[in-house]
């Protein structure tokens, strides 16, 4: 988990973002040192919960192995899965992610509404490291 990038679970899982008090853009991931707007005279940063909804800006899959330096077990099968550019609803902001597990590109459309839900990165006998997910509204798994 990267501490301070969502909180929650369940209904209330949220992505957490950071909000400019004096331009009031919003930031994903998180800004804590100073406002990226560039026409910002700057101001205090606070923490905000994102919306928990979008629609699909973008799609595509990732079907290979990541390469060095990301650490993987080729002894491992490989499993593709779909990433989703979604715009949030009020902020208008794209934030990249997976999909829930068994949703691939071919049930996916730009401007279907989708979801932030907990998921699981990876895993071992002594942690599993949590992320985001999104998934198409009205689909539960």
């Amino acid at each position: 988990m990267v501490a301070g990038w969502f909180a929650g679970d369940g209904d209330g899982f949220h992505l957490l973002g950071t909000r400019c008090s004096a331009c009031a853009s919003v930031f994903f991931p998180r800004e804590d040192g100073f406002c990226r707007n560039p026409g910002c005279p700057g101001g205090d940063l606070n923490e905000v919960p994102l919306s928990r909804r979008g629609r699909i800006w973008s799609y595509t899959d990732s079907r290979y192995r990541p390469p060095s330096p990301y650490v993987t077990d080729p002894e491992l099968s490989w499993e593709p899965y779909a990433l989703i550019a979604v715009e949030l609803e009020s902020e208008r902001i794209v934030v990249l992610g997976q999909t829930v597990p068994g949703v691939s590109t071919v049930d996916l459309a730009v401007g279907m509404e989708v979801e932030v839900v907990p998921g699981v990165l990876n895993e071992d006998e002594e942690t599993t490291w949590t992320t985001w997910h999104w998934r198409p509204t009205g689909v539960t798994a």
